[in-house]
């Protein structure tokens, strides 16, 4: 079948799953993870189930609970959250790829929740939790026969993004950030240092682990990264072995991965450019799902914006951007 003729049948396959499905389904469950704590994880995914407005932790999403999945050969994507957060955080994002076909499983890191950060400085788990999760969604998944495994995307925001890297084949040098903590001591690393528990877990900021520690996956075909930690701690010689497209973000007041160590570092050392967006007036957590009454309560810091700026606004320009690019780079092998 020649290219173009593939292009246009794979591009009907995901039009039509998307118009079958009216409403998104969402489940929530724990994927056993060997001798480790299960990882909990959010699926969206299309369904022609009647949806309703839930409860989801300190948000409120409209989905259709446990519904039925709707469509065949649909593309999935996985999402990687942010120290001390959750998989919650980018629901909204999470939805509007469900409404446009895919399959969105998101993962809350253990050991680097909201409720638990015993783990936060052990930045290898997490790769190795994106693994796991892939293979659950891939063969374990009730409806994994309806995944088509060839298009298969990640979202990582912040520690997430970092992990994407990871992921897609980068191999940080974490031997640079003791000298980047000194020289930076309010930036996140640094923070993350002080907070660390032991002086075994500090070490693992501190030390050039082996290039064997990181858990990369072929199985990943394209990423979208916006604002990752630990940025530059990967270089030219870290990110050599990229190969898949990248839609890179940055917020350009950016207070907690301030320019240019972080997405600039990331844009400057990549082998091949990326799709770059910089977001004018916005802040770091700017990428994460608009606030809800009860989430400024209980964790103001990351529901400020600075003046001017609509989060709400915002995130409609950003989940279309993110939909696009998924779409653009995950066609291919659509339809067999």
């Amino acid at each position: 079948m020649k290219l173009a003729t593939m292009l246009a049948v794979s591009l009907i396959g995901m039009f039509t799953a998307h118009a079958e499905a009216a409403n998104v389904g969402f489940t929530e469950l724990r994927i056993a993870n060997g001798a480790e704590r299960p990882l909990v994880a959010g699926i969206w995914y299309p369904t022609t189930a009647a949806a309703e407005s839930q409860p989801l932790g300190a948000y409120t999403q409209t989905v259709a609970p446990d519904g039925r999945v709707a469509g065949e050969r649909l593309p999935l994507i996985v999402i990687s959250h942010g120290t001390g957060s959750t998989y919650q955080n980018h629901y909204d994002t999470a939805i509007a790829l469900a409404n446009a076909g895919f399959v969105v499983a998101a993962v809350s890191h253990t050991g680097d929740t909201y409720d638990d950060q015993s783990r936060a400085v052990f930045v290898m788990d997490r790769p190795q939790h994106i693994h796991r999760l892939l293979d659950y969604m891939l063969a374990e998944w009730p409806d994994h026969a309806r995944i088509d495994a060839s298009r298969v995307g990640m979202f990582g925001f912040s520690a997430g993004g970092f992990t994407a890297l990871v992921v897609v084949g980068g191999v940080p040098d974490l031997g640079l950030t003791e000298a980047h903590a000194r020289e930076h001591p309010d930036y996140y690393d640094a923070q993350l240092l002080k907070r660390s528990a032991s002086a075994e877990s500090s070490a693992q900021l501190r030390s050039n682990l082996p290039a064997s520690t990181w858990v990369h996956d072929a199985r990943i075909k394209a990423a979208v990264v916006a604002a990752p930690a630990l940025g530059y701690t990967f270089g030219r010689e870290g990110l050599k072995d990229i190969t898949v497209p990248i839609q890179l973000w940055r917020a350009a007041d950016d207070h907690i991965l301030p320019n240019p160590d972080y997405a600039e570092a990331v844009r400057i050392a990549l082998p091949s450019p990326p799709e770059y967006h910089v977001v004018e007036n916005a802040d770091h957590f700017d990428f994460l799902a608009p606030c809800t009454d009860l989430l400024r309560q209980f964790a103001p810091a990351i529901c400020v914006s600075r003046p001017g700026f609509d989060r709400t606004a915002f995130h409609q320009t950003f989940n279309d951007e993110v939909v696009r690019f998924f779409e653009q780079t995950l066609t291919i092998g659509a339809s067999r």
